[in-house]
């Protein structure tokens, strides 16, 4: 039985992927028909030429028919892939005529909402403190309570994979990453039918990427990066925040570190500087590192790094306690700050041209001397 059960994993994964990466090229055709392109209008834009959009098209059909071949579609599924094809259709449509983003936030909640109907909530907290005597072991909450962080949680997801989808790779590489780590855990779980829908966000991301890479042939653009963050956060509720361990509030917070911290240190940075929280700006964490001279190539490895990081400090938490996780990140993090020195000590070999240039002085000065000394003692024997 537990063969099958992989098996019916295995194939979602192979199936999303083979279905994306084939309707890759279709969506590229139908984004220069239908005027979906995303031409470079400000400084904010990395790329220098019109790129189509709508790749996220071919990651949802990838994904889609992958499910629907494998999952078990019960109410809650149902009403997960009904919300995924309201987000679909509204980044379509935002990715053609540039939707007001209060028209696009409602129709976020209302995508949510369904998800919520189906049973798919954020019902209880499990108290950290309870070992310590302080309140009972569970926090249960209140039905509308519950319904408003779960909408909040999803939308917010959502909104913040869309925020960093700024780099060619960029949100669905770190997507794809994310639902990796996810399928590890739903598997440490034994939740068949959430990993094979995990499975089928791998394989639909992954079948998407190669298309996506720097130089991009075609951007995901809205319709993709909200579609990865709903059903990133669908997942998420579905398969960790519903458990009853201190934990499981832990893990997709730091399995989507990146799109979260971001979006948190985004929204405070325009508040402090009297700006909307919703206002573009060019200071997330992909435009600080091309700043300091990296390349898209070299930013999106080091994100792509980071995103890993942290998916394996999920794992280790869950597996084997929060000591062990926080050990994992010192040691990783000490790693990477070293090879960034590195890197940077690579790149500017001016820093170190006075030294080179005293050593060679240093030499010449030592040869110079020598060969008056053999001068001298050759006048001497004369």
């Amino acid at each position: 039985m537990i063969f099958n059960n992989n098996i019916y994993i295995i194939l979602a994964l192979a199936v999303a992927f083979l279905i994306s990466f084939a309707a890759t090229p279709m969506v590229i055709s139908l984004a220069h028909k239908i005027g979906a392109i995303d031409v470079p209008k400000d400084a904010r834009r990395v790329h220098k030429k019109p790129t189509p959009l709508i790749g996220g098209l071919a990651i949802f059909l990838g994904f889609i028919v992958s499910v629907i071949c494998f999952a078990v579609i019960d109410k809650e599924t149902a009403g997960i892939l009904i919300g995924c094809a309201i987000i679909v259709t509204v980044g379509m449509i935002d990715d053609i005529t540039d939707m007001k983003a209060i028209v696009k936030l409602l129709c976020q909640i209302v995508a949510a909402a369904v998800v919520v109907y189906s049973g798919v909530r954020i019902e209880h907290f499990a108290n950290p403190f309870a070992r310590f005597g302080l309140g009972d072991p569970y926090i249960v909450l209140n039905f509308w309570v519950s319904v408003a962080i779960t909408i909040f949680w999803i939308t917010g997801i959502c909104n913040a994979v869309n925020l960093i989808d700024g780099l060619d790779g960029l949100a669905v590489g770190v997507s794809s990453i994310a639902s990796i780590c996810m399928l590890a855990m739903t598997l440490i779980t034994q939740n068949l039918n959430v990993a094979i829908v995990t499975a089928a966000v791998a394989g639909a991301g992954f079948g998407f990427l190669p298309y996506n890479f720097n130089p991009a042939k075609i951007f995901m653009g809205d319709t993709g990066a909200l579609f990865l963050g709903f059903i990133l956060a669908c997942i998420s509720v579905q398969g960790f925040l519903k458990l009853s361990a201190v934990i499981s509030f832990a893990i997709p917070i730091l399995v989507l570190g990146l799109p979260i911290f971001d979006t948190m240190f985004a929204i405070i940075r325009r508040v402090l500087t009297g700006r909307s929280p919703m206002s573009p700006d060019r200071g997330h964490l992909h435009h600080r590192l091309l700043d300091m001279g990296f390349s898209q190539k070299q930013t999106v490895a080091i994100l792509y790094t980071l995103t890993a990081v942290l998916c394996l400090t999920a794992v280790v938490i869950s597996t084997r306690g929060y000591r062990r996780g926080i050990f994992l990140i010192a040691a990783v993090m000490l790693i990477i700050l070293a090879s960034l020195k590195l890197m940077d000590e690579l790149k500017n070999p001016d820093k170190n041209t006075d030294f080179y240039t005293n050593i060679d002085s240093q030499t010449k000065d030592e040869k110079f001397d020598d060969s008056d000394e053999r001068k001298v003692d050759i006048n001497e024997k004369n």
